[in-house]
């Protein structure tokens, strides 16, 4: 079993690995620098999503190679981790939340492997976004390390870098999202088309504007990814430990659409 663990905000070492060492991989979307190493007996390949130091903001990440570099790599599955806002009052700071759905509020970004010519044209169905059987893996993982979460939750995607207005927040709940942040989509699409069994924990790290009383700042969304590190990384070893290949439809989700399109 080989585990792509896909880190956000404050998660820039997975800290999970023995014998990491680095790699490079050359996709025809751009060069992408991973951690490949052992855990729980599992292959896992670490992806710092933002870059050494921080330095890619939400729309700046070429999303396209990184996914292409993980399907190269041979993963079977993905892990992500997100740093996302509440826009729930009943979800505060410090949970755990393990996506479900999503809302697409992103403008310019790379969204497909697939536009048109030599890349074909595919439409992948996206009626459950993120693997059931990840999820399932995540949910089990997070009750035996007695770790409380939310086990659904629908994530609003937003452009960035900025944060969200009050006026948007409040949009946001009225369309049923729970959480707001900046770089899951299009991040599960690709993976859906690279045919990836895609998860991802959200770990909410503030209150969305509005709802909060005070103004956001990153600082605070590093420093309650700082306080909340070792919970989420008890998840990533239990889950890493506990997963396992199963049948899903995630794997042919491009294959079984071109037998459609004859």
């Amino acid at each position: 079993m080989k585990i792509g663990i896909i880190g956000g905000t404050g998660l820039y070492d997975a800290g999970l690995f023995q014998d990491a060492e680095e790699q490079r991989v050359l996709t025809k979307y751009g060069e992408v620098k991973l951690m490949a190493g052992y855990a729980e007996g599992n292959q896992v390949v670490f992806l710092n999503r933002h870059g050494a130091g921080h330095k890619l903001p939400p729309h700046l990440i070429n999303y396209r190679a990184n996914i292409a570099a993980l399907k190269e790599t041979r993963v079977d599955m993905i892990i992500a981790t997100a740093a996302v806002g509440s826009l729930r009052e009943d979800i505060a700071p410090g949970q755990l939340v393990i996506l479900d759905q999503f809302i697409d509020f992103t403008s310019g970004r790379k969204h497909t492997f697939f536009n048109g010519g030599a890349d074909a044209v595919v439409h992948v169905d996206m009626t459950q976004p993120y693997c059931q059987e990840v999820r399932g893996t995540l949910i089990e993982a997070a009750h035996s390390e007695n770790l409380p979460l939310v086990e659904k939750g629908t994530y609003i995607c937003t452009q960035g870098p900025r944060f969200e207005t009050p006026a948007e927040v409040a949009m946001f709940a009225r369309l049923g999202g729970d959480v707001v942040g900046m770089t899951n989509v299009p991040e599960v699409v690709l993976a859906r088309e690279a045919e990836i069994c895609y998860g991802a924990v959200a770990v909410v790290t503030n209150s969305a504007a509005g709802i909060s009383d005070t103004e956001l700042t990153h600082q605070e969304v590093l420093d309650t990814m700082a306080a909340n590190q070792a919970k989420l990384k008890r998840l990533l070893a239990k889950s890493t430990q506990m997963a396992e290949k199963k049948q899903c439809s995630c794997t042919d989700a491009v294959s079984s659409q071109r037998k459609l399109q004859g």
